[in-house]
């Protein structure tokens, strides 16, 4: 059985304290898809963790924890990883297993991003620079190099090759920037990755499943950067949804269980690209600050706004979204007045449809308005102990969306979640 847990927004949800959370239930946390451009925010110890390619279960004993085909892999940004996680007595040789067949980012990717993105001027559409785009491209053009490659004698060979062809394209951007360092780097870190547990991921996640056990899908990022669905062109190189367990882990959608969406109390996005909901103003600098909304992996501050239910039910149609998680409910504690967008007004027209080019439209949002609750929820325990205020603004996105909130976090403690059913 193969249980999702992903994002419904535009990442930054607080997937990865969902995943710890839950972790203690499953054998197998496995992460299907994305690179080092996701983090993930844990808190163990009293000490604040952001894991960007290790699954987040990886802090619980007797765990297994896989990074799976559809994964971007940066060695360097592993081996960093691999350390922290060490310092706190984790036995990452046991409980740490790759896939071969999960593409590798190497240094002329991040060079061929940067330099994308520089070319790019003001349409720029906000890469974390870390190399993800450039290497699914090369995933997707049969040129890349994956990490059962670097177990070849002929590996530097086959690096090589490839460091030529996008020399070519470096040259093209005009790109000169030094890159020997990262690339010392890169092949310190390839020896780390040789020595950890490599395997066949598609027929060891089946094996395990075969034999009864439970696997947790972690995803990274959000619904609405997902390739084929999400705000196009602004949006990542994978597939973020719940199909993308499937080709990201090598398993069959039967084997798929429930799927768990996250979702904020309110909205936000980093970097460029379509924000209906986005507040520009005092009440946006409010979220922001109260909410901590600064990139876990780049700092960058965070776009913030209401919630969107018209992406939240388009997120939980394509999802298959079986149960919500709602997180940073207490953000909200300090507002008088609350909205929802339940309608885009487009043209004069309203729509509860996400349209096909948002970036070609002026959307204006529908907003309906709930009061606020008023009270530090970030102390409460059950779902008795809830505001009226706040059941009731709860009660409306479960009938809009047609799906029910089944857990609130309420902080970012692993304790600070409440159940509702």
């Amino acid at each position: 059985m193969v249980d999702v847990i992903l994002g419904l927004q535009w990442g930054d949800e607080g997937k990865g304290k969902i995943v710890d959370f839950f972790a203690s239930g499953y054998d197998i946390i496995a992460r299907f898809q994305g690179g080092p451009n996701a983090g993930h925010t844990l808190y163990v110890q009293d000490k604040k963790i952001v894991l960007h390619q290790i699954p987040s279960g990886v802090f619980h004993e007797k765990k297994i924890n896989l990074i799976g085909n559809g994964v971007v892999l940066d060695p360097v940004t592993l081996k960093r990883e691999c350390e922290t996680v060490a310092s706190f007595g984790v036995d990452l040789k046991r409980n740490l297993f790759i896939s071969e067949r999960a593409h590798l980012i190497l240094p002329t990717h991040r060079a061929l991003d940067k330099a994308s993105e520089l070319s790019k001027g003001k349409e720029k559409i906000g890469s974390t620079l870390k190399g993800i785009g450039p290497t699914y491209m090369d995933k997707t053009g049969r040129n890349g190099l994956r990490v059962g490659d670097i177990l070849d004698k002929n590996f530097r060979t086959e690096y090589a090759k490839l460091r030529k062809k996008h020399r070519q394209l470096l040259d093209a951007y005009s790109f000169d920037e030094d890159i020997t360092a990262w690339e010392e780097e890169f092949f310190e870190a390839v020896e780390l990755l040789r020595k950890l547990n490599i395997v066949n991921g598609e027929y060891f996640i089946n094996g395990q499943l075969s034999s009864g056990k439970k696997v947790l899908a972690e995803g990274a990022q959000g619904s609405m950067l997902d390739i084929d669905f999400g705000t196009f062109p602004f949006v990542t190189s994978s597939n973020t949804i719940s199909a993308g367990v499937c080709s990201g882990l090598g398993i069959a959608p039967q084997k798929i269980n429930d799927v768990l969406g996250v979702t904020k109390a309110y909205c936000t996005r980093v970097g460029g690209g379509p924000f209906p909901t986005e507040l520009d103003n005092e009440t946006g600098e409010l979220l922001r600050k109260t909410g901590n909304e600064f990139g876990a992996t780049t700092g960058r501050p965070r776009r913030c706004g209401w919630i969107d239910l018209v992406a939240l039910r388009f997120a939980c149609m394509l999802n298959g979204v079986t149960k919500i998680i709602m997180t940073k409910a207490d953000v909200l504690d300090a507002f008088e007045e609350l909205n929802v967008c339940t309608a885009y007004a487009i043209n004069g027209k309203e729509t509860e449809e996400i349209p096909f080019q948002m970036t070609r439209m002026q959307i204006a949002p529908v907003y309906k308005s709930f009061p606020g609750w008023k009270t530090n929820s970030s102390v409460l325990k059950t779902a008795a102990e809830l505001p009226g205020t706040m059941q009731h603004y709860v009660g409306f996105i479960n009938q809009y969306l047609g799906v029910k909130v089944h857990y609130i976090s309420n902080g970012p403690g692993r304790e600070q979640i409440i159940s509702l059913y």
